[in-house]
């Protein structure tokens, strides 16, 4: 509802500046979109098909050349990009690991030194999360791959459950925040921006996200103390680091190799799936049966995802044929605010969009209309990316249409109301957003790094 009431609220501006002779304005466009988009988000409509329908109507309703006449070249575009690639293999890496079983040895090797901290167990569940985000790329599959995981070490223990789920949540919500991400790959296709660059600028966010995950659980802990385990001896500690070699190895390989410079995103991608396959074989667990699995998976996933990307493109190049993004950029970098009030106000605009609209499908239908603007406002490309994937993040964990949230849900070995997860989660997407301000406050928290190593 509130991001009903912020498009009206645009809409109204709009139709303000028109009749009180200001910078014209597409009002009837602006109108049609958002009348069109809640009609058909309201009927449960698939987003890809939500996506495509617009793009038509819009063509037949406002531009003069026939939509049919351009749609091919506009989806060839993205079809035949060579970043894009790198998804369905980021992918497809993430499910042999998953079927391989190395989440569950990389579970259980944190586990073994983090149990002693106030708060235990949950301090696994944050930094296993975060190491498998940084060799899966994928909120949702790293959700469900260390829930999966993490889920049966809660049974029947004095642990809150929901602050289990929420720390699942959360952790899960650094899958695409923690490089390879998949959502910087989509916003540089979408901006021409490097993704290289963007994964450098997304390290020193994602070491602050998950501080003041670790914070959040630091201060449960100390509030609500459970009896501790015994104390391990060294050399147990040390031989379950070597459970942590196969997911640092291959983290090494693929970040490695696109920091170092001997691999785009796209190549170290495919190597990550070589490496992935390498220590399944090494498991003894490289089937005929668990790469069918894997690869249908992969391919049911790149499937629903490219629908999206075909029905954003069309859409996006309808509208600026029809000169909504460059209007409204126009429009708003003139309005008499200070550069940080009107990109508040952007910001605020995707918090209200993710609590009802899926982070990966927002990034694509908005950023083409935003991106102008920012730019225009004088901010850096690549921290506004960096900004809009914790943005997404945030949704994906944002009651009540988080996808992060009811896979989980969906994982609970005892059934539970939705609303353990969305209790749970609260202070640790109060800990997300506080790190939006301080990114906000303080943007070479993103730009430092890109800039010493380039």
């Amino acid at each position: 509802m509130i991001a009903v009431v912020l498009l009206l609220v645009l809409l109204g501006v709009a139709v303000f500046a028109a009749a009180t002779g200001g910078q014209a304005v597409p009002v009837v466009e602006i109108l049609a979109l958002t009348g069109a988009f809640l009609v058909f988000f309201g009927a449960g409509v698939y987003i890809a098909a939500v996506l495509g329908l617009l793009g038509i109507l819009i063509g037949l309703t406002f531009s003069d050349r026939p939509w049919w006449a351009f749609a091919g070249q506009t989806l060839w575009g993205p079809s035949s990009n060579f970043v894009l690639v790198a998804v369905p293999l980021f992918l497809l890496m993430g499910e042999i690991l998953l079927r391989a079983g190395l989440s569950d040895r990389l579970y259980r090797a944190l586990n073994v030194w983090l149990n002693r901290l106030p708060g235990g167990l949950l301090h696994t569940n944050i930094a296993s999360c975060a190491v498998f985000s940084a060799i899966s790329g994928s909120s949702v599959a790293t959700a469900a791959t260390m829930g999966s995981v993490a889920l049966p070490y809660f049974n029947n223990s004095a642990y809150s459950q929901r602050m289990v789920l929420g720390s699942l949540a959360a952790g899960g919500a650094l899958g695409n925040l923690i490089p390879p991400g998949i959502t910087f790959i989509i916003y540089g296709l979408i901006t021409e921006t490097s993704v290289g660059a963007l994964y450098i600028a997304a390290l020193l966010p994602s070491i602050l996200v998950t501080g003041l995950f670790i914070l959040v659980i630091l201060a449960h802990g100390l509030t609500h103390p459970l009896p501790r385990p015994e104390r391990l001896p060294l050399a147990v500690k040390l031989r379950a680091l070597l459970d942590l070699v196969p997911t640092l190895l291959l983290m090494a390989l693929v970040l490695g190799s696109i920091y170092a410079g001997f691999a785009t995103p796209t190549e170290a991608a495919a190597l990550g799936v070589v490496g992935a396959a390498f220590f399944a074989a090494a498991e003894g667990r490289l089937t005929l049966r668990l790469l069918n699995a894997s690869a249908e998976a992969t391919a049911r996933n790149t499937a629903l995802l490219g629908l999206i990307i075909f029905g954003a493109y069309l859409l996006n190049y309808l509208l600026t044929a029809i000169n909504v993004p460059q209007t409204l950029a126009g429009f708003i970098g003139g309005l008499p605010l200070p550069p940080w009030a009107i990109m508040a106000c952007i910001l605020a605009l995707y918090l209200a969009l993710g609590t009802f609209m899926e982070g990966f499908s927002m990034i694509i239908t908005t950023v083409p209309v935003v991106f102008p603007i920012v730019t225009a406002l004088g901010y850096d490309p690549i921290w506004f990316g960096v900004m809009v994937t914790m943005l997404v993040e945030i949704a994906q964990v944002s009651p009540p249409d988080g996808t992060v949230m009811y896979v989980l849900q969906g994982m609970r070995p005892r059934a539970g109301p939705i609303t353990d997860v969305f209790v749970g989660v609260v202070p640790f997407l109060a800990a997300y957003l506080l790190a939006v301000v301080l990114m906000m406050i303080w943007p070479e928290i993103a730009l430092w790094l890109p800039r010493v190593m380039g």
